[in-house]
C-alpha cells in the first residue's frame, strides 16, 4: 500500500503503519494531492479507508449559500456546516488565510471501497485564523 501511495501525483512519502491502522501522506512542495485517487490507490491495494482527516490552509470562500476553503488556485474543498464551520463565517471573502483539521472521508456514509464522487471538508479544529 505505501508503494502505492507514493506513486500518486504529488506525494513525496508516504509512511503506513498497518499495526495502527494509519497512513501520513508528505505533499512535495509543489505537489496537489488528490484525496479522491489516495482513497481509490488505497482500496485497489486491497485495504479498506476508515477516515481521511487532512490538514490544509486556505483561503474560507462562500459560494453560494454554502463555505469553501481555497487551498490552491481553482482547487477548494466544500465545507460541511458544524459548530466548528461557524466560526469560519466571519473569514468569508477576506484574504485571511486559516489552517483546518478536517476530515474528508468517513467510512459507512457510502459503499463498502467505494470513491465518493466528491468530498466535502468536515472541520474538527480551527488551527490558525479567526484571531486565534
Amino acid at each position: 500500500m505505501q508503494k502505492s501511495l507514493e506513486r500518486q501525483a504529488g506525494v513525496a512519502k508516504a509512511l503506513v503503519s498497518l499495526r495502527d491502522g494509519t497512513a501520513e501522506i508528505t505533499p512535495k512542495d509543489d505537489g496537489e494531492i488528490d484525496p479522491r485517487q489516495l482513497l481509490k490507490a488505497t482500496y485497489d491495494s486491497g485495504v479498506s479507508v476508515a477516515e481521511m482527516d487532512v490538514t490544509v490552509s486556505g483561503r474560507v470562500v462562500r459560494t453560494g449559500q454554502s463555505l469553501s476553503l481555497a487551498y490552491a488556485p481553482g482547487r477548494s474543498f466544500e465545507i460541511s456546516p458544524n459548530q466548528q464551520s461557524a466560526q469560519l463565517e466571519s473569514l468569508a471573502g477576506s484574504q485571511a488565510a486559516v489552517t483546518v483539521k478536517g476530515r474528508l472521508f468517513e467510512k459507512g456514509k457510502t459503499k463498502k471501497k467505494e470513491v465518493p464522487k466528491e468530498l466535502k471538508l468536515t472541520v474538527l479544529e480551527i488551527e490558525k485564523g479567526n484571531g486565534q
